[in-house]
């Protein structure tokens, strides 16, 4: 396998989301990106680009913890066939409203030439309604 090799580059990306490197997680992502995210939460749709990925979907989840209660990402599988990683995770953690966010999550990847182009990512959104997004 090499740096390119679209299994390398995913669990590289996921490692950095773990150990909250920012400078891997934006350069694993071409500039024209597209990350899908189910359901009808704020963050529910298709986020456009690298930085609106970065910045935009995975920044402003991190608003949705606590302090200090940002998920534990753990990658629990992971799949290759050609350009397509399947990504399998755990986010545990503690919501802004203090209620434990615990969620099994699955990502389908593209890699080309050796960088994200694609994500669909498929998690319990009710899960997420009822921890991330409601009031306590």
């Amino acid at each position: 396998m090499t740096a390119t090799d679209p299994r390398t580059v995913v669990e590289r990306y996921v490692t950095a989301v773990a150990e909250g490197d920012l400078d891997t997680i934006t350069a694993s992502f071409h500039p024209d990106a597209t990350w899908t995210y189910p359901g009808d939460l704020p963050l529910s749709g298709v986020w456009r680009g690298r930085d609106a990925i970065v910045n935009g979907f995975l920044g402003g989840a991190g608003a949705l913890f606590a302090p200090g209660g940002a998920p534990v990402v753990t990658l629990t599988g992971l799949l290759a066939d050609g350009d397509q990683v399947v990504a399998e995770w755990t986010a545990k953690g503690v919501a802004a409203n203090g209620a434990v966010y615990d969620n099994q999550c699955l990502g389908i990847y593209t890699v080309r030439d050796g960088l994200i182009t694609a994500v669909r990512e498929y998690a319990d959104t009710l899960h997420a309604q009822r921890t991330l997004f409601a009031e306590r």
